[in-house]
């Protein structure tokens, strides 16, 4: 009885399954670090290396006579579970870590892959599609799983995380030749080669800054006129900000005598085993050779573990007017978070309010 109403509903169940996997993600993902986070991460990737092989168990049984069981219809739903809890707590995690200007290209796959798991619901009955969003999902993961073990992120550590995805691949692909020796025969290559273009994806995403810095992100940034830090706490002095700046994150407007010192806050989250270096690189936009030019990068260290990010701040005398930015990123050159502003000359200085920062 229950197993006909399932099989009648699938569809729903299988919306049903997504829509759960996400709130799952939003209930117990707070911390990229977290020892559950890990666990329910880990949770996906054995339902996914378990579920898909015996799919395909079952179906190669069915093509020699053998009956089907009654519960063959919960494998495909699992997978969908799993695989929706992937991409939910990656546009979690990847989101939070991400500076849009530079990483939209990515989250915009991320997304994509999200959002039309449901649309192709029925393909996750079929061997090489749900292979391939499995080791899409393996080398995401481990992109910011690696480096929380490792205690080290840059260009080596990237490359072991995606060793360490493509061997449990492998491993993976060694079940399923075991248990549907002559359905993955049949479908290896296009495993193969659809492995390869994610392989291709996530190199040409990290080595062209395309990939969001996880698992550091920015937990709050900003301008101001001076920063002191007394007593443990961040104090500094700004102008009143607009409703634009305040609520649409606008780029606001400095106003300074020049040659006076600007500063540049930030607060980056990074894991507690994680020890890195910050790089916050002042740039002033050139409108005679229009381009960008880099006036100071000035890099301090950073250790990991506390929630509201490590604080830190550097500064510059300002010498010109116009359009800067700050740009906090990672020794690799990955931006963790960009603070444009516009500097205008004025002949005294403006009025400006204190505010202890997060």
């Amino acid at each position: 009885m229950m197993f006909a109403w399932a099989q009648k509903y699938e569809r729903h169940l299988s919306a049903l399954a997504m829509v759960a996997g996400f709130v799952a993600d939003n209930l117990l993902f707070s911390r990229v670090d977290l020892a559950q986070t890990q666990l329910v991460f880990a949770a996906y990737a054995i339902a996914c290396f378990v579920s898909i092989p015996l799919l395909e168990w079952l179906e190669s049984r069915a093509g020699r006579g053998k009956s089907l069981p009654r519960w063959r219809f919960l494998l495909p739903l699992i997978t969908q579970f799993a695989l929706g809890g992937f991409w939910s707590g990656f546009v979690i995690f990847y989101g939070r870590s991400a500076d849009l200007g530079a990483s939209w290209p990515f989250l915009l796959v991320l997304l994509l892959v999200f959002f039309g798991s449901e649309y192709f619901h029925r393909y996750h009955e079929r061997l090489v599609f749900t292979s391939i969003l499995f080791f899409f999902a393996l080398y995401s993961y481990a992109i910011f799983a690696v480096p929380i073990y490792t205690g080290t992120i840059g260009a080596f550590t990237f490359l072991e995380s995606g060793a360490v995805a493509v061997i449990v691949f492998a491993f993976f692909t060694a079940l399923l030749r075991v248990l549907a020796r002559e359905r993955f025969l049949t479908e290896v290559w296009r495993i193969r080669a659809g492995a390869f273009a994610v392989l291709v994806l996530m190199n040409v995403s990290y080595f062209t800054n395309i990939l969001p810095p996880l698992p550091l992100s920015a937990e709050s940034a900003g301008m101001y006129h001076s920063i002191s830090h007394v007593s443990g706490e961040y104090r500094a002095t700004s102008e009143s900000k607009s409703w634009q700046v305040r609520y649409l994150g606008l780029a606001p407007t400095l106003h300074i005598v020049l040659g006076d010192t600007l500063f540049a806050y930030s607060s980056v989250f990074a894991p507690t085993t994680l020890a890195t270096t910050i790089i916050h690189r002042w740039q002033w936009y050139d409108d005679m050779q229009k381009q960008w030019v880099t006036k100071s990068s000035i890099a301090y260290s950073i250790t990991g573990g506390r929630d509201g990010g490590y604080r830190g701040y550097s500064s510059l005398p300002i010498l010109n007017a116009g359009q800067w930015r700050v740009s906090v990123e990672t020794l690799d050159g990955r931006h963790i978070a960009v603070l444009p502003f516009t500097v205008v000359e004025v002949p005294t200085e403006p009025a400006l309010t204190e505010e202890t920062l997060n």
